[in-house]
């Protein structure tokens, strides 16, 4: 098992293996990047549906089933930021999306295996770019490329996320080679592997923390946050949304799960390889719905990481106590990292208030009561020590 199988590198973890401003679509798909590249101008005029409904179908069916993924990929980011626009860019959602919006949408989907709408992948993972090619991946070196309002609070948000995401990529290679360890009885470097995985949740943390720098509480819940949220359990769009033209779907609502951190898939892969368990709950149930909306490579790691030799039981058996250590403080990692999310939820939503049309502080963007169970969840996650 290595990661290199799963489309994914040490250097970059879950992030594209490409960048984006590196992908050139086809010219069918011209008006499509120009009204894209214009969104937070349409925004603004209160009135984007106007200029999305004129947006022409490219027909792109058969070429979504054939073209390069990168390509495909490219296309999912701009048609995702369209779709939730069109949802949630003026004062009241509307019960449909138009076919124009809607087929395209739906193609891209089917090809990539996910949801059609905006997934955590076309948000973060496939919307990034370096300023300096020859320089790494960092806060002071990459750009958010696709926006909906755009500003600094808005970019400051994704780019943290993209930062986080490229130092895990130390988190899963080790993952991977910690297999190794387990089938040798090699103490040493199964302890070197899980060191270095807790220098790379220090670097991982350091970025969490810079958050509220350049991304203010206020502007996120009322201007960032509303074009995110999926059309699940959410009282704004009722049962949810129609695609129109997509035979399908039966000209019934679709409630499809909005674009959150939790299809991040770096604590999955954390819980797979320390074999943390979290006892059913809401959240448990989403959190595993959630695992669909991954893209498919990134589901199947971290179903394939789950399935190989325990490396609980190894470290449990090796009676050596600095690989216990080691162990446990990989574990108060990630116990660290969902207690600041904790924080960060109640102060960026839980504490918020407004009357945004579904934006609600007490449901989280992909529709659940997110509060109530994420001290639950870190509370199990550190009781899990060996």
């Amino acid at each position: 098992m290595e990661i290199k199988d799963y489309g994914m590198s040490r250097e970059r973890g879950y992030l594209s293996h490409y960048e984006i401003d590196e992908i050139t679509l086809p010219q069918r798909f011209e008006e499509i990047e120009s009204t894209a590249g214009n969104l937070s101008g349409l925004l603004s005029t209160g009135r984007l549906r106007r200029w999305l409904d004129q947006l022409p179908d490219p027909n792109i069916k058969e070429w979504a089933k054939k073209a390069p993924e990168e390509q495909v990929r490219t296309a999912m980011v701009r048609y995702s930021f369209l779709v939730q626009a069109y949802v949630w860019g003026e004062e009241i959602p509307p019960p449909y999306l138009p076919a124009n919006l809607a087929r395209p949408m739906v193609a891209l989907a089917d090809r990539l295996g996910q949801a059609p709408l905006l997934p955590y992948s076309a948000y973060v993972l496939d919307n990034w770019a370096r300023l300096d090619k020859n320089e790494p991946i960092s806060l002071d070196n990459i750009y958010m490329d696709q926006n909906f309002s755009g500003g600094d609070d808005e970019n400051w948000f994704v780019l943290v996320h993209v930062a986080i995401e490229a130092e895990a990529g130390v988190l899963l290679d080790n993952a991977t080679k910690l297999i190794r360890p387990e089938e040798h009885g090699d103490e040493a470097h199964a302890e070197e592997l899980l060191s270095e995985m807790n220098d790379a949740w220090e670097r991982i943390y350091a970025h969490f923390a810079r958050m509220p720098e350049r991304c203010d509480p206020y502007i996120y819940f009322h201007r960032v946050r509303p074009y995110i949220h999926g059309w699940a359990n959410n009282p704004a769009l009722g049962g949810g949304l129609v695609y129109d033209g997509i035979e399908k779907f039966g000209n019934k609502p679709q409630a499809f799960r909005g674009q959150t951190g939790s299809q991040s898939s770096i604590m999955p892969a954390m819980d797979a390889l320390f074999q943390v368990r979290h006892s059913d709950d809401p959240l448990k149930a989403f959190l595993d719905e959630l695992h669909h909306y991954r893209p498919v490579q990134h589901r199947r790691f971290i179903e394939d990481l789950a399935k190989k030799p325990r490396l609980r039981e190894f470290v449990n058996a090796a009676d050596n106590p600095n690989l216990c250590d080691a162990f446990n403080a990989c574990l108060e990692q990630t116990t660290r990292f969902r207690t600041r999310h904790l924080e960060y939820a109640a102060s960026y939503i839980n504490k918020q208030a407004g009357s945004i049309a579904g934006n609600d502080p007490n449901v989280g963007t992909g529709g659940t009561p997110f509060m109530r169970y994420l001290k639950k969840h870190r509370d199990e996650n550190r009781a899990q020590t060996v």
